[in-house]
């Protein structure tokens, strides 16, 4: 169970690094038009007349592999998921994160944005310094790759965050605390559904979910006569937490205004959600710590729209071949003498706030 909860985090990091810049859908979807026909050796794909190279998609494999070999070793890679190995889950999110890149390269382009004399320069000193610490066996591993390509490499990396910081530039970074209010409650809830041999949830009938009900209403009765609610919790609590914070649309919009609308240390009714019945008990309504964390997800979802609906436009008129052939023939480095891993922590040595 553990394996499986580091697996799932793996992947869920795996598809936001894919979409640092922007959260928009999976790229790779928009970047499997394939035309096998007319590339030449070392092309991966090309978007409109903008390509990835051989050495480019391994720099940013090797990279990514070698950092979370390091977390979860090196047997994660053969692991199976619903969409086919841990390996080709990777090998997906690289091609994503690059078509996204050059994408956003094209867009900075016609939108007038370059960068300066000084980001130039940054971007030649960082290539320096992370092609200075590369051994033999991991220019090797990354197609040969020179100092240039990594020049060129980071070069796109600031370029599509300039891009993103020009288009998200007018967003108001201030939300008040009503909208981003954040609630702690806790809850007893009993399920009226059960798990499947493939994970999937199934309905209770009628007659089995009469009966959670009627569990849930014994459970309030007890706590009317005045039973400690945390104790109840501990019995009968079928969630996998007891205490939850949450703001205004992100739980079920029914157990969502059950909460909202209780005062510190009041308990709710039973409250029907989609997957069981709850009993509700607001331990401060009002989180502040939880509240301004909130603020910061509310504006970054704001960024991710904003930018999202203009590159989403962008990004379906252009004209996108994949060298399928090419791109199915690579695996995952097997040598321990490839330990680079730092590619993206000297983009940010330069260019990071």
């Amino acid at each position: 169970m553990k394996r499986h909860r580091l697996l799932t985090c793996f992947l869920t990091t795996f598809m936001m690094a894919s979409f640092t810049l922007t959260g928009c859908g999976n790229e790779i979807e928009n970047t499997r038009v394939v035309f096998t026909t007319g590339f030449s050796n070392d092309e991966v794909f090309r978007i409109e007349d903008s390509i990835c190279t051989l050495s480019e998609a391994m720099v940013y494999l090797v990279n990514t592999q070698e950092g979370y070999e390091d977390t979860f070793g090196l047997g994660i890679w053969q692991e199976e998921t619903d969409s086919g190995t841990v390996e080709q889950r990777l090998k997906d999110s690289v091609l994503a994160k690059i078509a996204q890149i050059k994408a956003m390269n094209l867009l900075a382009q016609d939108t007038g944005i370059s960068l300066t004399e000084k980001e130039l320069e940054l971007a030649e000193t960082a290539a320096k310094e992370y092609y200075s610490s590369l051994s033999d066996a991991d220019i090797a591993a990354m197609n040969n790759v020179t100092e240039a390509e990594i020049n060129s490499i980071y070069c796109q990396q600031a370029l599509a965050d300039k891009l993103y910081e020009y288009i998200i530039r007018d967003i108001n970074p201030e939300i008040s605390d009503d909208e981003a209010r954040t609630i702690t409650v806790e809850q007893i809830f009993l399920k009226t559904y059960t798990l499947d041999a493939t994970g999937e949830k199934v309905p209770l009938n009628d007659v089995d979910k009469r009966q959670v009900y009627t569990t849930a209403r014994t459970v309030l009765s007890l706590l009317k006569e005045g039973n400690s609610f945390e104790e109840l919790m501990s019995e009968y609590n079928e969630a996998d937490e007891g205490t939850r914070s949450f703001g205004k649309h992100e739980v079920d919009s029914v157990y969502e205004e059950a909460a909202f609308n209780l005062g510190t240390g009041e308990i709710s009714d039973i409250v029907e959600t989609e997957d069981g019945y709850a009993i509700i008990k607001c331990i401060t309504t009002f989180n502040r710590e939880e509240t301004e964390a909130n603020k910061i997800k509310i504006v970054a979802q704001r960024k991710r729209e904003v930018f999202g609906e203009q590159y989403d436009a962008f990004v379906s008129t252009l004209n996108k071949q994949l060298n399928e052939k090419l791109w199915d023939s690579v695996s995952l480095v097997a040598d321990e003498n490839v330990t680079t891993k730092s590619l993206m922590d000297v983009y940010q040595k330069y260019f990071g706030d």
